[in-house]
């Protein structure tokens, strides 16, 4: 009996991350057969999300059925794979460059965006790393030097395209994942500072960056030139109020609002949905975290614990930021709506750590044979 209630809590925990993203995808689609109101084809948006979701799924699926132990023998070749993209998009001929960032390579009818990848590459390889290593978490160079490592490689290709936004979520997820490892906080103080540091400055010296943030400072002085779009997104929360305008009957998508359908979505969906589906937006995420959270407990070995608290944490870190900024309580900067946002790299990239999420957890009460290498 005792075994059947574990088996029910567990199909329980990954319905919990299961449901909460059906929520997302839903009321994605519904607002993107209007965000395409001003294309010749108004449902070109809804079409392309559709056939993106299609091979997300899969990819999910994939993930979530995979074989763990598979996936932890080749998650350092993954990880080597993600490092040569990452150097293939940023030469001239081979990347793809849009509004003088070079994030896509061209793949069969789509542009892929690598960076997206490298996102599941580093969860994987970092935790395959520091499952090895966590008998010597006690030491500075195996616990801070060689992770520490791998991840400014990923950090320092990313943001040399350059993608500010996915460099800290990527450098953020790997400093927690080092952190529950068991690293000491001391140890974790020096890369810390010098990271910021260097983020800072590279901010600093990056004029449309620093733009941003000035701007942000002044958000209602700056709103015909660099808060413009914040600014509009924060229209629509006002002029969406509690119940909404209507499906398709908000004006911000009518071109008020630059690229409505991409980061600034959330803003379409307080508009034409109102506060209440908003907020359930919010919670679907708080839903995710706080019962991937309670089942971390039961993870059975380092790696599905560092592989799960990185796969949540890149979704819930990315949905932080973009809630941040299309509220206003972060400078506006480019980053998705997991599982909301229009675009197909990161879609499939989200699909995968839910995958991860449900694959953990539904191994985490079947016995687990201990090999010779992990004592």
């Amino acid at each position: 009996m005792e075994a059947k209630s574990d088996k029910t809590q567990v199909f329980g925990l990954w319905l919990a991350i299961v449901l909460p993203i059906v929520y997302l995808v839903v009321v994605s689609l519904l607002v993107l057969t209007s965000a395409g109101a001003v294309k010749p084809n108004p449902y070109v948006y809804v079409k392309s999300q559709a056939a993106y979701l299609c091979v997300a799924a899969c990819c999910g699926i994939f993930m979530a059925f995979a074989n763990l132990s598979a996936i932890r023998k080749f998650a350092l070749p993954l990880t080597a794979l993600a490092i040569i993209l990452l150097v293939l998009v940023l030469i001239p001929g081979i990347g793809l460059e849009r509004n003088g960032s070079r994030r896509w390579l061209p793949l069969l009818i789509v542009d892929f965006q690598v960076s997206d990848f490298a996102k599941v590459a580093l969860v994987c390889g970092m935790a395959a790393y520091l499952q090895k290593a966590q008998r010597r978490m006690e030491s500075f160079i195996d616990a801070i030097l060689k992770p520490f490592a791998i991840l400014g490689i990923f950090c320092i290709l990313i943001i040399l395209e350059p993608d500010f936004g996915t460099t800290a979520l990527c450098g953020g997820v790997g400093f927690l994942m080092i952190f529950f490892a068991g690293a000491k906080i001391s140890h974790l103080c020096v890369p810390f500072f010098l990271a910021a540091g260097g983020f800072a400055a590279m901010v600093y010296h990056n004029p449309n960056r620093l733009q941003r943030i000035l701007s942000f400072m002044d958000i209602e002085g700056t709103k015909s030139d660099g808060s413009y779009q914040l600014w509009q997104g924060i229209l629509a929360f006002g002029s969406g109020g509690v119940s909404g305008v209507g499906l398709g009957q908000g004006r911000q998508h009518l071109s008020y609002l630059p690229e409505a359908h991409t980061d600034f979505i959330l803003s379409i969906i307080a508009e034409e949905l109102g506060l209440f589906c908003t907020l359930g937006v919010a919670l679907a995420f708080l839903i995710i975290f706080v019962f991937s959270m309670r089942a971390l407990r039961k993870a059975p070995d380092m790696f599905q614990f560092l592989m799960a608290t990185g796969a949540l944490f890149m979704i819930i870190i990315q949905a932080v930021f973009n809630l941040c900024v299309v509220t206003g309580m972060m400078p506006t900067k480019g980053i998705s709506l997991p599982f909301v946002s229009f675009g197909g790299s990161n879609l499939v990239a989200m699909f995968c750590f839910a995958g991860i999420l449900v694959n953990c957890m539904r191994n985490w009460n079947k016995p687990t044979a201990i090999e010779a290498s992990e004592l």
